[in-house]
């Protein structure tokens, strides 16, 4: 048995909004599209999960790539400093050597 096409998930959500606003029910969209009634519920039960998460990530805190990026500012940054502290001492070393008045004889 071939395995049905794979749905895009703009026609999913499509469904699973005309389901949850009283457009059709599950069984009629499965009828309409050709696929399970399984697969409806399966797809309105992960599309309700990922507005929930979505809600509560929200609420919580910075998502897991604002902390990335949170993190990666930070590493940034201290290198920024410590390059800069490099710099400064190179220049008083540079100095030293240029100084004609502290030069050997």
């Amino acid at each position: 048995m071939a395995r049905p096409p794979v749905i895009a998930v703009e026609k999913k959500t499509r469904i699973v909004l005309s389901v949850l606003a009283g457009e059709m029910t599950i069984a009629e969209a499965a009828r309409r599209e050709k696929v399970s009634e399984q697969s409806i519920g399966r797809w309105k039960a992960d599309f309700l999960e990922a507005g929930r998460a979505g809600l509560a990530a929200g609420r919580s805190g910075p998502s897991t790539r604002e902390q990335q990026l949170e993190a990666e500012v930070a590493e940034l940054t201290q290198a920024l400093g410590e390059a800069a502290v490099e710099i400064r001492v190179w220049k008083k070393s540079a100095e030293g050597r240029l100084d004609p008045l502290r030069t050997s004889r």
